[in-house]
């Protein structure tokens, strides 16, 4: 069948799908034409499956699945990739069957359309329950074959590209999972390109406002770098062409979102981001690179503590480079990368650069080892058997690695930054992780909480016949760590964990000077039947297994005196508006004002109760050092009552500006509970408003109408 002809018919008018042609001629760059006559093939069985389907943006269907593989095709997958990629919606869109594509394209191309598609036909109890399921699905499918996670990356990249047909609420919820699970997931892989891409496509659908601001303050900072950056870059090229040596020196600057992330977690205004400009120089081999390193060293200033060897010690997803900041001109910092051709396409293209199936066999690099390793670590996870709880572990586990340490025999381990003796643990062996009883750092014995530093030693302790203590669950880190533990304690005997959650509960009466020896047997089935549970061997199971908090359970044992913790919250002693809080006092910090319904973390406090924090708090920012107090705590759903938030404003100091603000926070809907006003100077002054409101939505509604106001200079969030 001559398909090169047949598919100007596939559309109405017979007009030609938009990108075919262009799809095509990057095909034929790399591909043998037999790949390409079967990718034509798998267009035209798309074409007419999604025959009439139009996107929400009015496209027709099949404009999604021609620019799906046109990005897989820019990173050169193989024909059978980009005839998956072209089909991915088939099975979940259309009548398709899967048989049918196994029938048409083979086994390989259906397994990976199948561990794309959505379980759309499988009820579940909540969305929420269906989305972790669907990505379970998609995760262990990506084990077989990580090609499946190459087509969902570049499906949600099309779809954060389009994303403005969405509605608001929407793109919101779609662009917080991107940069909560699929740029984290390239990230992991080293597809640099794409990660970038989704994390900038994110930032700007998720805080639209703050991408405006920082685009345009970049922007602006671009236009008094135009002769610094490029005499500097001529500095270097003049010194690499003195020392005899070959390398291409290009101007980089930082994306938004990782500039945003910055300024975030660090607390500082763009001013004082260091690194925004930079400079990559890229050479043939590795012995050019340190050459080239003392050659800028020679031409600017190094800044100490500022240089980083990740060629010889590789970051976790297999990015390599020299990197180092140096005094500029002025005093201004610049960052420095330097890094192989080969270097550059890894960081470029992550593991698909490696990804060849034109011999039939994988390239086995130390990048792919590194994922297969991640991806054993994934079925470890999921034999939990809660679908949520697989895609907390994974997003736990996305984040990237800060913390490299040393075994006794001096091989490298990457941790995630806070993990701990017994994370090291379990990274050396699962089996390793079971039976430790200390550990030693730098030959120093340590509790097994203490987390290593970089450089470190680690040497774990283990004897016959021990196994994990369910206490680990509170302080581990890794996602492999947590699902190790809570897979052993869902194999204990019920005897053994009814026994130890006794225990555990015991020694969680000891804070309150009482033991269960104390309490009654009817006082414990109360207990027990208030949590849910028909026996008071239940809860203790419960306990044993990791599944309740022992120190939450036992404030149910206190006596009914004025010690003991009240059902309400301490505001306004009504229904509990966090779930997870039941039988305890609770209150709301005042150092950051949680609102509904933004990520939120519990403080356990002997004689307060619970303390709601913002999980972005400041002050939480010693709470590794007592992971036993920290509870991870959500909002209930639909409340129906007020909060207290703070706003600090700056405006113009004139006569009734108060009053103005006043009355336009009034006309919002909002009480005001709190003012005080601060004179900065003879032109501006800043004000302090207490608020009540009823959740961040309309929070920001009353930001939104502030901002408004002529008088107005800046309106911002109090945090800590």
């Amino acid at each position: 069948m001559d398909y090169a002809s047949s598919l100007l018919n596939l559309l109405p008018g017979g007009r030609r799908a938009p990108g075919i042609n262009q799809l095509v001629s990057k095909l034929e760059t790399y591909l043998p034409p037999q790949q390409v006559e079967l990718v034509q093939e798998a267009f035209g069985v798309a074409s007419a499956a999604h025959q009439g389907q139009k996107r929400l943006s009015g496209e027709a269907y099949i404009t999604h699945p021609i620019a799906v593989a046109s990005i897989l095709a820019e990173l050169h997958l193989d024909g059978q990739t980009i005839c998956a990629a072209l089909l991915h919606d088939v099975i979940e869109d259309t009548p398709t069957a899967k048989e049918e594509i196994t029938e048409k394209f083979g086994r390989e191309v259906a397994e990976l359309v199948d561990g794309v598609s959505k379980l759309d036909k499988v009820q579940f109890k909540s969305r929420k329950e269906a989305q972790a399921e669907s990505f379970r699905k998609m995760m262990l499918a990506m084990v077989r074959d990580i090609r499946v996670i190459m087509v969902k990356l570049a499906d949600r990249t099309h779809n954060m590209r389009t994303l403005g047909a969405m509605p608001p609420q929407k793109r919101r919820r779609i662009a917080l999972e991107t940069l909560d699970i699929y740029a984290p997931i390239a990230n992991r892989l080293g597809i640099h390109s794409i990660k970038l891409e989704l994390e900038d496509l994110g930032f700007q659908a998720l805080y639209p406002a703050r991408y405006r601001v920082l685009q345009r303050e970049l922007k602006r900072s671009r236009g008094n770098q135009k002769e610094f950056l490029p005499k500097i870059a001529g500095n270097i090229e003049g010194g690499l062409k003195k020392a005899g040596l070959r390398g291409l020196v290009q101007a980089r600057e930082k994306h938004l979102y990782s500039v945003f992330q910055k300024m975030r977690r660090k607390r500082v205004p763009l001013a004082q981001v260091i690194d925004v400009y930079g400079f990559r120089i890229v050479v043939d081999d590795v012995d050019t690179c340190y050459r080239v390193l003392g050659v800028v060293h020679g031409l600017y200033k190094p800044m100490p503590g500022r240089f980083k060897d990740y060629i010889a010690i590789p970051r976790i997803n297999g990015y390599q480079s020299l990197h180092t900041t140096l005094f500029g001109p002025n005093g201004v910092p610049i960052e420095v990368q330097i890094r192989t051709n080969d270097m550059h396409q890894l960081a470029e293209r992550g593991i698909a650069a490696h990804w060849q199936y034109k011999t039939g066999e994988k390239d086995n690099s130390k990048q792919q080892e590194r994922a297969r390793e991640w991806l054993k670590n994934l079925v470890q996870m999921q034999e939990t058997g809660n679908p949520e709880e697989f895609l907390e572990s994974v997003r736990v586990d996305l984040f990237p690695d800060k913390v490299y340490v040393f075994t006794p025999k001096g091989d490298i381990l990457r941790l995630p930054r806070g993990a701990t003796c017994v994370d090291f643990a379990y990274a050396v062996h699962t089996d390793i992780g079971n039976r430790c009883v200390a550990a030693k750092i730098d030959r120093r014995l340590v509790p097994l909480r203490t987390a290593p530093r970089n450089g470190q030693t680690v040497e774990i302790i283990t004897a016959k016949g021990a196994h994990p203590n369910p206490a680990w669950t509170n302080f581990v880190v890794t996602a492999k760590a947590r699902a190790a533990i809570r897979t052993f304690l869902k194999t204990m005997k019920h005897g053994e964990a009814v026994e130890l959650g006794r225990r555990m509960l015991d020694q969680a009466l000891g804070e309150f000077k009482l033991s269960l020896k104390q309490v009654d047997a009817a006082t414990a089935g109360l207990v027990a039947r208030d949590l849910g549970f028909s026996t008071a061997d239940g809860l203790y199971e419960q306990i044993g297994l990791g599944e309740r908090l022992a120190p939450l359970v036992a404030r149910r044992f206190l006596p009914s005196d004025a010690s003991r913790p009240v059902v309400g919250d301490r505001d306004t002693g009504g229904a509990l508006a966090v779930a997870g809080t039941e039988g305890l006092l609770v209150s709301y910090a005042r150092c950051c004002f949680p609102i509904p319904y933004e990520p939120i973390i519990a403080y356990l406090s002997v004689g307060r109760g619970v303390v709601i924090h913002r999980a972005e708090c400041s002050n939480l920012s010693g709470w590794h050092k007592q992971p036993d107090k920290w509870l991870p705590v959500s909002w209930q759903p639909r409340l129906e009552r007020e909060f207290a938030s703070e706003l600090r404003i700056e405006a113009a100091n004139r006569v009734g500006v108060l009053a103005a603000l006043a009355a336009k926070i009034a006309a919002v809907d909002t009480n005001i509970s709190h003012v005080s006003v601060v004179e900065r100077d003879d032109q501006n002054s800043t004000i302090t408003f207490e608020l009540q409101v009823r959740d961040r939505r309309h929070l920001a509604q009353v930001i939104r109408a502030i901002r408004r106001m002529p008088d107005v200079l800046s309106v911002q969030r109090t945090a800590a």
